[in-house]
């Protein structure tokens, strides 16, 4: 069965370079499957969570904070702004950086410091959401 070529960058590194099945990316149109053979595209990704398949069933996910994706027939590359192996990311530390967001946003002391924290702590809620509905599945 034909595969995928996926990876996933941040600009500091590669979180993963494999072979999958299928692989979900949060658009920010809406979530979009990459099989093998896609139509060649190119993507915002939003704050949410990125899913490999192997098979019928998830193997890894990610949560991302945004970034850009791009899809051939044969492979799709995300470059994130950030990204973390999901399960590597709790709910406590999403509260913890939600409370700091909200703290640099009282903290502003330039209209560009507070929209980058306002910014910010949108991102924060956005994955805090996505990281509460895919804990459970």
């Amino acid at each position: 069965m034909a595969k995928v070529s996926f990876r996933l960058v941040m600009p500091e590194r590669e979180l993963i370079a494999t072979e999958a099945d299928m692989v979900v990316v949060p658009g920010s149109e809406g979530d979009f499957g990459v099989l093998p053979g896609h139509a060649p595209l190119i993507s915002t990704v939003r704050p949410g969570v990125l899913e490999v398949y192997q098979g019928s069933k998830v193997q890894q996910r990610f949560l991302v904070a945004g970034g850009f994706a791009e899809v051939t027939p044969e492979r799709c590359t995300v470059l994130a702004d950030e990204a973390v192996p999901f399960e590597q990311m709790t709910a406590a530390q999403l509260d913890e950086r939600e409370r700091a967001a909200r703290s640099d946003i009282a903290d502003a002391d330039t209209p560009a410091q507070k929209a980058a924290a306002e910014k910010n702590l949108a991102i924060t809620q956005d994955l805090k959401r996505a990281q509460a509905f895919y804990a459970s599945r």
